[in-house]
């Protein structure tokens, strides 16, 4: 009986000699190896993209499974036809049912173009191996040229901000702007200054003073995490990378937090001996770099390569208000005083925010106390309204 699961493994390549975490498909003829190596070759990818790659994989694979039969005589057909149907769905609502069994919903354009990304990707990687030197699911073909003067417009504008720009061939640009690939994106709305959804600004106040105090007994822990996020404009993942000798006193502005925000895994280390944060982790700690987790795993906090502001890999937080930066340092050090759980010194580890058992506290568990909080000054917590 054919089918595709995903799990997780533990991957070891055979030329380095490096582990990996990975997750990867399960089929009824086993493991699917190739793409394991694809996702250990693109090691330094994040882990959502790993997970969204075997996603698209997955998919394909369980169209492939529905449509056995198909008289397909190239894997292009096969994958126009597949992109097709992800975009569409395969329900037919007339009449309730579905030919191919797979009762998949219409999904968005974007979502469509990022699948096909991902296969194509995947596939390119494939026909640069040995024994693939044909096996392009979607090759190039000759581009129109109203797709070619495109294609020359982006070309200028990478080359123009690259050193040493004279020394490309034009020869070889031309020859590759004159192809585009055979399966296209789809054509997705231009969106355009779009609204932005903030929580409502006259209830930020009663949020962290009020929200956070549940019958007199005050979580400065969520209330320093919610300036952080509301004043300091910094990512949720981004709190979650925080060591404590992140936060200081200001040096030029006394009474006021000075908080960095480093690489999580290329930032200084808060020790001399080593030169990263992710050397320091491995080395004296039972912890890596929370952007290293596995997407399902509870430590896993993400990284978005915000723009860093320091040769050490860290940006600055600032306030905004600027006076915040002295409510935050008065939260914080009734945070350090009063409720912060100092780790085990068996499981030592550096980050800012802990649990009630020591260990480095978490997103999701923020969140739900950031939803009770919300809840009890009477608003109601969802994305769309902000809050």
């Amino acid at each position: 009986m054919s089918f595709v699961k995903k799990i997780n493994v533990n991957y070891t390549d055979c030329d380095s000699g490096l582990k990996f975490e990975l997750p990867a498909l399960m089929t009824e003829q086993g493991l699917i190896i190739s793409h394991m190596r694809y996702l250990a070759w693109f090691s330094s990818k994040s882990e959502s993209w790993k997970e969204r790659s075997t996603f698209a994989l997955r998919l394909l694979i369980e169209y492939i499974h529905a449509v056995p039969n198909s008289d397909y005589e190239k894997a292009t057909q096969l994958l126009k036809s597949f992109t097709e149907t992800v975009l569409t769905g395969t329900i037919d609502y007339t009449k309730l049912d579905d030919p191919l069994d797979l009762f998949w919903k219409p999904r968005k354009i974007r979502d469509v173009n990022n699948i096909l990304f991902h296969i194509t990707h995947y596939t390119d990687f494939l026909a640069l191996q040995d024994g693939y030197t044909s096996s392009r699911i979607n090759p190039f073909r000759k581009a129109t040229s109203y797709e070619e003067r495109l294609n020359w417009c982006a070309y200028y504008h990478k080359q123009q901000n690259v050193f040493l720009n004279h020394l490309t061939k034009r020869d070889k640009a031309k020859s590759q702007l004159q192809q585009v690939r055979l399966i296209g994106k789809f054509i997705d709305s231009k969106i355009e200054n779009e609204k932005v959804i903030r929580f409502p600004e006259e209830q930020i106040e009663r949020l962290i003073y009020l929200g956070f105090n549940k019958n007199g007994i005050i979580d400065f822990k969520s209330q320093a995490i919610t300036m952080l996020l509301n004043y300091g404009g910094i990512r949720k993942s981004e709190v979650f990378h925080i060591y404590l000798s992140d936060i200081t006193l200001n040096p030029n502005r006394p009474g006021e937090a000075f908080v960095r925000v480093y690489h999580p895994e290329y930032g200084k280390s808060p020790d001399g001996h080593y030169k990263t944060r992710s050397e320091y982790l491995l080395s004296q700690t039972h912890y890596k770099p929370r952007n290293k987790y596995r997407l399902s795993e509870r430590l896993y906090s993400g990284w978005k390569n915000p723009l860093l502001t320091s040769r050490d890999g860290y940006y600055e937080v600032v306030f905004s208000p600027p006076h915040k930066a002295k409510e935050f340092l008065a939260v914080w050090v009734n945070y350090l005083k009063f409720q912060r759980v100092e780790p085990d010194t068996s499981y030592f580890h550096p980050f800012a925010f802990t649990n009630s058992d020591g260990k480095p506290e978490t997103i999701k568990n923020y969140q739900r106390l950031h939803k009770r909080a919300v809840e009890r000054i009477g608003l109601e917590c969802k994305k769309e309204l902000g809050t």
